[in-house]
């Protein structure tokens, strides 16, 4: 039997992290404890534990449980799911409709959802869709309306390392006593797996089966990941978007697409990448082209909407637009400029020709007087009179 199965939870006491879903008084500990349910969708990373939820809530309720994926599934597996309801509910007088579980739902194309809106409608079956992807973009409004959609989060170090000691006690009761997995290990196993418990327990696995212990080397040879090299806490990991970010500097097109490619390939967040290029457009492309951070910000949006593998190409096409723009830093330049006079300085008398006048006193005493829209005055405190901020900005 898989790891994965062995280790996997069965009531929600069991169940490792979403303490805002399954903890005391939260949603979806009450749906169980009330024996209450109705059609949902569970949102959230992989390897978070949407679809042992799913299970649990099933076993709970005492309910038929069937489980389908959408990459596979078609209109006939959805019928012939409905039918075996259907004569189940005649056969039983206390029947409770069963569980419909689908898994990535987003694979579903429009006609496919659009099939199972009179079955979740009539409560022949409840619904339980499971994604990786924003459901506001990949399940029709109907189905959404018909639904509530519970975000699960990503797991923490705390969680992770729960299932690493689950696995442990595992195969000690297997007879394997001196079985340990040293801190470094451990450390090196939680970042490889980034939050998803699935990931964790088949490299666990993996190495247990290929050299019977769990050391640092057994893990590493086993992965055989360029994950390796790319630990998110070394130096390899901002040594790379260090030299990201200064090809893109130096309009080095060639060095930027390949320092890109070994950050997803390695696995990195997108949008930690893409949040470095939203930066990027105003700090240093700036006023050459202001359209690049409308074209960064596009770039953000679409790996935050699509997400690997498809996001690296939206990836590619920002980090070459990027490149490609004339370099201008008077605005991020002279922010900071203006931003050391102020911590220096402190709050030096504003101009009285700007300043607000809401009242009859305020003008009286020189609030606003004189004020033109488009006056070409210094309009800086008397103390910094003259200076310049941004240079070369136009």
């Amino acid at each position: 039997m898989p790891l994965a199965t062995i280790l996997r939870p069965s009531s929600l006491d069991q169940f490792l992290g979403q303490e805002h879903l399954v903890g005391e008084g939260k949603p979806l500990r009450t749906i169980v404890e009330k024996k209450k349910l109705f059609s949902m969708i569970f949102w959230g990373p992989p390897g978070v534990g949407k679809t042992t939820l799913a299970r649990i809530i099933a076993k709970e309720q005492g309910r038929d449980f069937f489980e389908l994926s959408a990459v596979s599934a078609s209109k006939n597996d959805i019928r012939e799911l409905i039918s075996q309801a259907g004569k189940q509910r005649t056969l039983e007088q206390s029947y409770l409709p069963p569980i419909l579980f689908l898994d990535e739902i987003h694979r579903f194309n429009k006609a496919q959802q659009d099939f199972l809106l009179p079955y979740v409608e009539t409560g022949e079956i409840i619904l339980i869709g499971a994604t990786t992807e924003n459901p506001s973009f990949e399940v029709i409004s109907a189905l959404l309306s018909r639904t509530k959609v519970f975000t699960l989060k990503q797991l923490t170090e705390e969680n992770l390392n729960h299932v690493i000691d689950a696995a442990i006690l595992h195969w000690k009761n297997l007879g394997k006593k001196n079985i340990k997995v040293a801190k470094n290990t451990r450390e090196w196993l939680i970042n490889y797996s980034s939050g998803d418990a699935r990931k964790l327990i088949n490299a666990l696995e993996q190495t247990m089966a290929l050299y019977d212990k769990i050391t640092l080397e057994s893990v590493k040879t086993s992965i055989q990941s360029n994950f390796i090299k790319y630990d998110k806490k070394a130096d390899e990991h901002y040594d790379t978007i260090s030299a990201f970010i200064k090809s893109m500097r130096a309009s080095n097109a060639d060095a930027a697409l390949y320092y890109l490619a070994r950050m997803v390939h390695a696995g990195e967040d997108p949008k930690f990448i893409a949040r470095r290029m939203v930066i990027f457009a105003s700090e240093d492309v700036g006023l050459a082209a202001p359209t690049a951070l409308v074209v960064a910000n596009a770039v953000f949006r679409a790996v935050e909407i699509i997400g690997y593998p498809e996001a690296q190409i939206n990836l590619a096409h920002g980090v070459s637009y990027l490149c490609k723009c004339a370099k201008n830093r008077s605005a991020y330049d002279g922010y900071f400029a203006a931003l050391r006079d102020v911590e220096n300085l402190g709050n030096l008398p504003i101009p009285l020709v700007i300043r607000n006048a809401p009242t009859k006193l305020m003008k009286e005493s020189g609030y606003g007087k004189g004020y033109e829209q488009y006056t070409k005055e210094d309009l800086l405190p008397d103390k910094i009179k003259g200076k310049k901020y941004l240079r070369n900005g136009s």
